[in-house]
């Protein structure tokens, strides 16, 4: 029997619960004891502390309580989570590319679906709750849900957004990569490299990279992009990427020394995934972002040897210039039927399948007429 006390509308699960808890975040990183789940510096960059540890300093919405889910027998994975407005979803916010379990040494896939069914049954009794920006190829993704389903939840999967990822084979070096792109990009890349600027590449800690992510902010301020939603997080983690030697940030200058592009990657696990870039709208004409994503790509493939190319979240028509491999993030929402917030979910859920179906119906009737 698991013993719980109300609180605030959600349940405390005690010490005799060995199979599932929550535990609420007062401050701005991760506890110690977390490091048994991270991923190390150099593997998985959004499995490990520099990731999450910004997050939690510089991009929590205002009201949002961070939790994490420890679940299984031996506490085999943690779900970092964020409670806001009575409701619970996975910590994701809008820089995040990929969020998934994150499994302790011992966690096999019989480990795995044991602590879905736990994270269900704490989550019986409450509200829906939201899961996204998932891949589903990733390891323990689909065990975990499968425990979830079996602790009688229903489990409502949705398209989160787009990845386009370039993988690259044994060997291929830069020349091989961009003989495989476009003819149009190749073209651009040729005639604007001859009158391209000067080119500034940072990725240690200290005051060159401080100039690097000034120039950075500067050509972020000027490009067509809508303000930030956290505009110290973007900052913040690059710093947090350099001091483990993730971080790869390229700023372009032109005649008259001002940036006017700029973009940052972060490099692990032997890939490479492009967080931000922008470039200055007075300087569109010059291609600055296309020229400055050639040379970072060069530097990607020849430098450091990575194997993959990931352009990130969104479908921007850009990215399929560059990568040619699109993979779909996905979430779920997982729902007690027995619940009322539940019934109105499984409710909502029904109508827009009934919409869709009926649209798909009309939509062959006209096209049969």
């Amino acid at each position: 029997m698991i013993a719980a006390s109300a609180r605030g509308g959600w349940f405390t699960r005690s010490a005799t619960d060995t199979g599932a808890r929550f535990v609420p975040l007062t401050g701005t990183c991760l506890p110690d004891w977390c490091d048994t789940f991270l991923a190390a510096p150099g593997a998985d960059f959004f499995a490990g502390r520099a990731w999450y540890d910004t997050v939690l300093a510089g991009a929590i919405p205002a009201g949002a309580q961070p939790v994490l889910a420890v679940c299984g027998a031996g506490d085999a994975v943690l779900l970092p989570l964020l409670r806001q407005a009575g409701r619970l979803s996975s910590l994701v916010t809008p820089y995040t590319i990929d969020w998934g379990p994150l499994l302790a040494p011992h966690a096999d896939a019989a480990a795995l679906r044991d602590a879905g069914q736990y994270f269900g049954r704490l989550l019986h009794r409450h509200a829906p709750a939201r899961l996204a920006a998932m891949d589903p190829d990733a390891a323990g993704v689909a065990a975990l849900l499968d425990g979830v389903r079996a602790a009688g939840l229903s489990l409502s999967r949705f398209r989160h957004f787009g990845n386009w990822r370039a993988p690259l084979r044994p060997g291929e070096g830069w020349d091989a990569y961009l003989a495989a792109r476009p003819s149009a990009l190749r073209a651009t890349i040729r005639r604007k490299a001859a009158r391209a600027g000067r080119f500034s590449a940072y990725a240690q800690p200290g005051e060159m990279l401080e100039t690097g992510i000034a120039a950075y902010c500067t050509v972020r301020a000027r490009s067509w992009k809508p303000p930030e939603p956290f505009p110290d997080f973007d900052p913040a983690l690059m710093r947090a990427a350099a001091a483990i030697g993730a971080l790869r940030l390229g700023v372009m200058w032109d005649a008259d020394d001002r940036p006017i592009a700029a973009q940052y990657w972060v490099v692990s696990g032997g890939q490479a995934c492009v967080l931000k870039l922008a470039h200055d709208e007075a300087a569109k004409a010059a291609s600055p972002g296309t020229t400055l994503t050639a040379i970072m790509i060069r530097g990607l493939i020849e430098q450091d040897g990575v194997t993959a190319l990931d352009f990130g979240r969104g479908d921007d028509a850009y990215k399929q210039l560059w990568a040619g491999e699109r993979h779909e993030r996905f979430g779920v929402t997982l729902t007690d039927p027995w619940h009322p917030a539940g019934w109105v979910e499984l409710a909502r859920q029904a109508a827009g399948h009934g919409r869709r179906w009926l649209r798909g119906r009309l939509a062959t009737g006209t096209a049969g007429v």
